[in-house]
């Protein structure tokens, strides 16, 4: 399959006022993702939601005109999480829905992610349709005069929305009274969400990350930076902590000494919950193959099963799908529960896990680190173009490193989907030759990346 132009593992993604994420192309995105869904001949209905960084104002208003132009009315909502995007996509009987994010990545980057009517992401298949008109120039096949959209802005009320449905998946009857958490925006997408849903059952918090000012999303705060969640649980003395990225789809937390709790802790703790509750789906966790061998060992020994997918939420959700599945995400803190959301929600996740707290009546130290941990390393190679994987001597370290971990662990090599980077990950039971094998194979891939 050859490489597509704009499409990556979650949506469209890069530099602000650089291709694809320029005015002009979001503009085009727009038009021919409405071109796609334009179906029947009812008032075809869009809803465009960002986070808060200073390009969501461009793209906002370039996919706005996109959408418009073929005949799509637009509503929008502001600054929302990605998983409000999608519930609202759904309940408001859209035909399709836009969240203007890059997720975790600083302000300098933007993305564009496209939900069907369903409020599930989109399919390989459907994203590559989109490509084709944007290639074909199929997308300027604009509307009649009479026929160009409208477009509202939907303020509070989509807020309400959202946060009513949070607190529905929260255990009917229990209360956050009586514990102390830290909350960790990360000046993103939840800033005003997050905070008033704790707060409304009945959290004493401590807010993080809820000054947004365009530029700091993501910086020095909220998932990819916990250092900050972390001290401050430490120095105020909450009862843990909880980072989401800057769309709010993914979260990490921290116990009462600050310790940090990744994906696939909070991951273990919810499955081996919900199975012995009745509550676990199709038998499994559904995980990508970047999640630890000490989950998998894990829920083994619940009489859990472990899948892998591909890395990317939607090819975790896909599975789930099919197989009847509902609970799986990522290491990284993306988590997905179907009986509640179609997409990764950090902060429904962060409930669960402290719905599980309060059960045991435990600190979460000794509630929330289910498994040790193998040793892992993970280490980005950022190359500029060509091909390093097909080196040769690219190919013979992997090879060699691959050969020193049998039996004993596992090598992963990948691109990244969203940026110009081949990360190389290693786990085992050494953590030594864990790292001796990543450092040869990202040298070997550095050296051929700077050669090619």
């Amino acid at each position: 399959m050859n490489k597509r132009q704009y499409f990556g593992t979650d949506g469209i993604r890069g530099t602000a006022n650089t291709l694809p994420m320029t005015a002009d192309a979001a503009l085009r995105v727009g038009m021919a993702a409405g071109a796609q869904f334009r179906r029947g001949d009812h008032r075809h209905r869009v809803v465009i939601a960002k986070d808060t960084r200073l390009s969501g104002y461009m793209l906002e208003a370039a996919m706005t005109a996109g959408f418009t132009s073929v005949g799509m009315d637009v509503v929008l909502v502001g600054p929302m999480p990605t998983p409000a995007a999608a519930m609202l996509t759904k309940s408001m009987r859209a035909d399709l829905g836009v969240m203007i994010s890059a997720s975790h990545n600083l302000f300098e980057d933007n993305g564009i992610k496209l939900f069907g009517p369903d409020g599930f992401k989109l399919s390989d298949a459907i994203e590559a349709e989109i490509e084709a008109r944007l290639e074909s120039g199929r997308e300027l096949d604009v509307a009649a005069s009479r026929d160009i959209g409208r477009a509202r802005r939907l303020d509070d009320n989509g807020h309400g929305r959202y946060i009513e449905v949070v607190k529905s998946t929260f255990p009917t009857g229990r209360a956050l009274d009586g514990l102390k958490v830290v909350i960790d925006c990360a000046n993103g997408a939840a800033y005003k969400l997050a905070p008033i849903v704790l707060t409304e059952l009945g959290a004493e918090i401590v807010p993080i990350g809820v000054s947004p000012n365009g530029v700091n999303i993501n910086k020095g705060c909220g998932s990819t930076d916990t250092a900050l969640m972390q001290r401050t649980v430490r120095e105020s003395g909450a009862h843990l902590g909880i980072a989401l990225d800057g769309d709010a789809d993914r979260v990490l937390m921290a116990d009462e000494n600050g310790n940090l709790l990744d994906g696939d802790q909070l991951m273990g703790l919810i499955a081996a919950y919900w199975h012995r509750t009745g509550r676990l789906r199709g038998g499994c966790l559904v995980s990508t193959v970047m999640s630890n061998l000490g989950l998998e060992n894990y829920l083994h020994a619940q009489g859990i099963g472990l899948v892998r997918t591909a890395v990317g939420d939607r090819y975790v959700v896909e599975h789930m799908r099919a197989h009847g599945c509902n609970l799986g995400g990522e290491q990284s803190g993306h988590i997905v529960m179907t009986d509640y959301t179609t997409t990764g929600d950090g902060l429904i996740a962060a409930l669960q896990v402290m719905a599980v707290i309060l059960e045991t009546g435990k600190p979460a130290s000794e509630t929330c680190r289910v498994f040790t941990p193998l040793p892992q390393v993970l280490k980005n190679v950022t190359v500029s173009g060509g091909a390093p994987l097909d080196d040769a001597a690219v190919k013979a370290a992997i090879a060699d490193g691959e050969a020193r971990l049998k039996g004993t662990g596992r090598v992963l090599i990948r691109p990244s989907g969203t940026e110009p980077k081949i990360r190389v990950m290693a786990e085992g039971e050494d953590q030594a030759l864990v790292n001796a094998v990543v450092d040869d194979i990202a040298g070997a891939i550095s050296r051929a990346a700077k050669a090619s």
